[in-house]
């Protein structure tokens, strides 16, 4: 983890209900200095907090079931 002071969007409340695809790509294009990590059902999910992660919580269809936040 690093010490960088975090400045941008660090929640996409409107993605939800997106596709992964597209919930992946307007991240990245928020905030291309933060890594995109996606979650499908059954996946072990990190507890730790991490700046520089969002991540991307999906059903079977690979649709958006929360809202991704940073950390």
């Amino acid at each position: 983890m690093s010490n960088k002071a975090v400045f941008g969007k660090s929640s996409w409340p409107e993605l939800l209900g997106e596709t992964a695809t597209v919930a992946a790509a307007a991240i990245t294009r928020d905030r291309p200095d933060v890594s995109v990590v996606v979650y499908r059902p059954g996946s072990r999910i990190d507890q730790d907090y991490n700046p520089e992660r969002v991540r991307l919580l999906l059903n079977n269809h690979d649709i958006v079931t929360d809202i991704p936040v940073l950390g």
